[in-house]
């Protein structure tokens, strides 16, 4: 019976975040394919390159609207204790970030995951969302560089989620910190190149 719901719960976070709503935002507004230019990223950032910062913007907020929606579903449709439910929410927040990075309608392509990652701690631990959107804006305003943000606060989440006695999350997050980097490998190398484009900047 749990392993059936764990299960339904993973598939749900997963057809939560593999909906790609930057590329169907700007498919809707009537941009060039989203894939073909700057990073050829789905995400905001590479939005944004378009020009269009209310498109940009609505994609930030529906990336994470979507992990956390995920999150609420899983826990809410868990039946049994609390610690089911808990169980079953981080499972569909692990689904609803893979589902974003690796999109099954996409090829398997999809985002970097930032959103959704902030989205999913929403869902989570919300006092976590704050601290890393306070990390990514310090870090953004003094060094403009998106990339580089989300990984100064990704690091920090799960030392943060550990240092507040919540074991299990920040376990989770260290995984989903470590898929982040991994998506913002190129990143990191053009960081150290210095190469690598600011915010509002287009390629």
């Amino acid at each position: 019976m749990m392993i059936g719901i764990y299960i339904a719960a993973l598939v749900i976070g997963y057809l939560f975040g593999s909906i790609p709503f930057g590329l169907i935002l700007t498919k809707i507004a009537g941009t060039q394919d989203l894939r073909s230019i700057g990073s050829g990223n789905i995400g905001a950032t590479n939005v944004l390159r378009t020009g269009r910062k209310g498109l940009a913007a609505a994609t930030l907020l529906l990336d994470a609207l979507k992990g956390t929606a995920a999150v609420i579903l899983a826990a809410y449709l868990a039946s049994g204790t609390d610690a089911i439910a808990a169980n079953a929410a981080m499972l569909a927040a692990l689904g609803a970030f893979l589902g974003h990075l690796f999109p099954v309608w996409l090829k398997f392509k999809g985002g970097k995951g930032v959103a959704v990652y902030i989205g999913v701690l929403i869902g989570l631990f919300w006092p976590a969302a704050i601290v890393f959107c306070i990390m990514w804006l310090a870090t953004a305003f003094t060094s403009r560089y998106s990339s580089l943000s989300a990984l100064v606060a990704s690091l920090v989440t799960p030392i943060f989620l550990w240092w507040f006695g919540h074991d299990a999350l920040a376990s989770l997050f260290a995984v989903l910190t470590l898929l982040l980097f991994w998506m913002h490998r190129e990143n990191i190398m053009r960081l150290q190149a210095g190469t690598e484009s600011k915010i509002g900047q287009k390629k």
